[in-house]
């Protein structure tokens, strides 16, 4: 084989490794979500709620459901070979288009997600979802994929997935991407603790959403430095109007945590 060959098959080789490489830890195209998202999804308060046109979503079901069965043939192996935050995005995203197709099934007919389902099968338990091999529910999803793998240990992702509620943080008008996700999980979290509908002050006791009681282990898991609701909150204070004096009492525990109420109704527009 002469010298010009040996080089351009040692680089077709190297060209072929590099594109599997980088097919490898290629983001899942979540552009049809984020087109759903963009359309029927309207930020609120200055972004920090959201609601759902859900009567377009509705009319969009085809593209939904697209986007679901493509979700659904990426297979285990496929996953595993993605880095954290390429997997985090998918499986948050997967969680909300799935949520947003739960409440289709029952809309106009509910007033809140609450009303799918029965006692003995709550909304969150029915398994609907084609997902890595099996059919999964959502609490599947977020507590076991997510916070039960303990892979990736983020509280954060309590802002970003969406149960469809009014109380509950908003669903974000864009797809989480891998590339995107630091910045977009900062930027859920950010503004979810700013509104004070939700999160507040009052004189020496701070008021925030049940989030912080339901899964309070996920603040004590050591993100980033902080071991407990406290530290979380402390990490945030800009968004809770907090200033460094408060922040210190808060660490201290002289300014006492409560929760407040969970709006249950459905985030319609």
């Amino acid at each position: 084989m002469s010298l010009l060959n040996n080089l351009m098959v040692k680089t077709t080789i190297a060209t072929a490794i590099l594109l599997s490489s980088a097919a490898a830890y290629a983001d899942f195209n979540h552009s049809s979500w984020d087109t759903l998202l963009d359309k029927h999804v309207t930020m609120t308060n200055a972004g920090k709620a959201s609601v759902v046109d859900y009567v377009g979503m509705q009319s969009d079901k085809s593209k939904l459901d697209s986007y679901m069965a493509a979700t659904s043939k990426v297979s285990q192996s496929e996953f595993n070979g993605w880095n954290k935050d390429e997997q985090l995005a998918f499986l948050i995203n997967v969680y909300n288009a799935g949520t947003v197709e739960l409440v289709l099934t029952k809309y106009p007919n509910i007033k809140s997600i609450k009303d799918i389902g029965s006692v003995l099968s709550s909304p969150w338990k029915q398994n609907f979802i084609p997902l890595l091999g099996k059919t999964r529910s959502l609490d599947d999803i977020e507590h076991n994929l997510i916070r039960g793998s303990k892979r990736y240990n983020d509280p954060r992702i309590h802002f970003a997935v969406n149960c469809a509620s009014i109380g509950c943080p908003a669903l974000l008008d864009d797809a989480f991407t891998g590339k995107r996700l630091e910045k977009q999980l900062e930027q859920v979290t950010s503004k979810f603790l700013a509104d004070s509908s939700r999160n507040r002050l009052k004189g020496n006791t701070l008021e925030v959403s049940p989030i912080f009681k339901w899964y309070k282990e996920d603040f004590t898991m050591g993100w980033r430095g902080t071991n407990d609701v406290a530290g979380f909150l402390g990490r945030y204070s800009q968004a809770l109007g907090m200033n460094s004096t408060q922040v210190k009492a808060l660490e201290q525990g002289k300014i006492k945590v409560s929760y407040t109420n969970y709006d249950w109704r459905l985030n319609k527009k």
